[in-house]
């Protein structure tokens, strides 16, 4: 367990209404938020179709996920896997999932599946590099 998540609780999310912590969600009973999540101010989140918000998943501020798009009629569960991380002002559209350990740089447009251990950013979205992991000693 992260130090900083020691005293993590599930937040109170009434729908259209702010948290504690200024983030809003609609259709919150298509919501389901893993523990140790992490969602910053003045991110929306939209959940008619579902959204899934896996264990210590970060979005950062002024993001917005939308499980439903009034702009071209697409729609699809959005899924933010474990330990991935969205970069400020972000939008993640209907039918993407997010892999785990990803991050998405700040501004991106994600209009696609992201595939585990990779950094993407851009308008659209585009894999920048792949993550590799080294063993500490």
């Amino acid at each position: 367990m992260v130090k900083r998540f020691k005293k993590w609780r599930y937040p109170k999310i009434e729908e259209g209404k702010l948290t504690k912590w200024n983030w809003m969600v609609q259709h919150n009973e298509g919501l389901k938020l893993g523990r140790e999540t992490d969602i910053g101010a003045f991110t929306y989140i939209n959940a008619k179709n579902g959204v899934v918000i896996e264990d210590r998943a970060q979005v950062a501020s002024h993001c917005s996920i939308y499980s439903v798009s009034t702009i071209d009629g697409k729609k699809g569960k959005v899924v933010l896997k474990k330990n991935c991380r969205i970069g400020s002002h972000s939008v993640i559209m209907p039918g993407v999932t997010i892999g785990e350990n990803s991050i998405i740089g700040a501004f991106s447009f994600v209009n696609k599946n992201i595939p585990s251990n990779v950094i993407v950013a851009g308008v659209p979205a585009r894999v920048i590099r792949k993550i590799t992991y080294t063993k500490s000693r």
